[in-house]
């Protein structure tokens, strides 16, 4: 049955919420562990659906899962792999593109691996010929398939020296996950170097990799014939902890954010400073709150790693509708993550797209007609209405949206949310949110 959210908006959120491993890593550390010929141990662990997913992905291929003492503790134990049935897999997959990470780890141990068709949120093109490409120059063979596809490596793997056309953070991932055991030295050049790509790196090298990242974005990669095990704490996730920053923001609220990491959201901070907005940080994680004046509107572009990340931008966009002048967005990673501002639009922001790209950053799809830029006026009366969720982080948009706006907001489609963002329900009503979640 589906799941509709009734938010009364209006009330400044006000409390504390706790963020734990990054949905970014957490997934990817938990794939490595099939590298392994030891169990591992993951911590700080979050109940989210993309943990779910490869939970089951990971047990269906033999990998024992279990909770460990203390909550938010896996470990992971590959001694017993095997492979899977094509059923299986795809029965599991659900809507997540972690399937295609599966695939060095699983060559290194299997001969083969299977991925079905992906799915993930609809934020625009996320082709995985990057990722195809990289497994060919290591040697491996892919046949596409009606139900998925099927690749192998009939003489294994071997490094190779890459460089990618754009820093894509899975592609990245891939190369990493299959260059660690493969024969040879990999040298992979315009990587993503991302924090969760730089703590994925670290639990490999726990379990015995050998990997050198330089300035210029070059990884290098010597592989090595065995890896064991690894012990490790997920870094928090740094895009929670900007979602929750920005409710405090637009809410005018004041939300202590327990994990949150100052070191890996400096770009994010830096705007939220500029905007209006007020921090504390302690040892423990960062206070957010409205500044009392009015929010300052600013042109705003997202980038790769250290830049003002994407999964930043619609939440931020939330915010620049209380802006007092004209804001300018210009989103350079995902060509339709823009979608998110029908709604916004409904609820009486004032938002214009543009397909022109309005700022300097380098465009990842530039001329091809994409409306990636947008224009805010503010600030904007928001008004409850009906939403049907979008993607993941348009969807926790829309929330903040809602928590905000005057009025009454239905919210269906949430259970997407579910992906990212870890009890997320319970966490807005213990901030004081007017809610109610019923079933139809």
């Amino acid at each position: 049955m589906a799941k509709l959210l009734t938010i009364q908006g209006g009330k400044p959120l006000q409390g504390s919420v706790r963020v734990r491993g990054a949905k970014n890593l957490v997934p990817k550390a938990m794939v490595a562990s099939l590298l392994g010929n030891e169990p591992s141990q993951l911590r700080n662990v979050p109940e989210i659906k993309d943990v779910e997913i490869v939970r089951n992905l990971l047990q269906i291929h033999g990998v024992k899962v279990d909770a460990g003492p203390e909550n938010g503790d896996l470990t992971l134990d590959p001694r017993q792999m095997r492979n899977a049935e094509h059923s299986e897999i795809d029965a599991h997959a659900g809507d997540s593109r972690i399937p295609i990470l599966f695939c060095g780890p699983l060559m290194h141990k299997q001969g083969e691996a299977f991925i079905p068709d992906l799915g993930g949120c609809r934020i625009g093109d996320r082709p995985i010929n990057y990722h195809l490409e990289v497994l060919r120059n290591f040697g491996a063979v892919v046949d596409k398939q009606a139900t998925g596809i099927h690749i192998t490596a009939p003489k294994g793997l071997k490094g190779a020296k890459l460089d990618l056309p754009y820093p894509s953070v899975g592609t990245t991932e891939q190369v990493l996950l299959t260059a660690v055991l493969a024969e040879g030295i990999t040298e992979l050049k315009n990587a993503a170097v991302e924090p969760e790509i730089h703590d994925l790196i670290a639990l490999l090298q726990q379990m015995g990799a050998i990997i050198s990242v330089n300035t210029d974005r070059t990884i290098r990669i010597e592989g090595v014939d065995k890896l064991s095990g690894y012990k490790h704490r997920a870094i928090p996730d740094r895009n929670e902890s900007a979602s929750w920053a920005s409710a405090a923001l637009v809410t005018r609220g004041d939300i202590y954010v327990e994990g949150a990491a100052q070191r890996d959201l400096t770009a994010f901070l830096n705007t939220y400073r500029k905007i209006g907005g007020e921090f504390e940080v302690d040892d423990d994680g960062i206070r957010f709150w409205h500044g009392g004046g009015q929010l300052q509107p600013l042109v705003l572009e997202t980038d790769v790693h250290p830049g003002f990340m994407t999964d930043w931008q619609q939440p931020m966009v939330v915010a620049l509708t209380q802006a007092h002048g004209v804001s300018i967005v210009h989103e350079t990673v995902y060509e339709n993550r823009f979608g998110f501002t029908d709604a916004l639009k409904r609820m009486g922001a004032s938002i214009q797209l543009h397909r022109e790209c309005l700022g300097s950053n380098p465009c990842r799809f530039g001329q091809r007609n994409f409306l990636h830029s947008a224009v805010i006026s503010g600030p904007s009366e928001l008004k409850g209405t009906t939403i049907d969720i979008p993607d993941l982080r348009g969807g926790f948009s829309h929330l903040i949206a809602a928590l905000a706006a005057n009025g009454t907001s239905e919210v269906t489609g949430i259970e997407i949310i579910n992906r990212g963002y870890e009890h997320f329900i319970d966490k807005i009503s213990g901030l004081g949110a007017d809610i109610e979640l019923t079933t139809r």
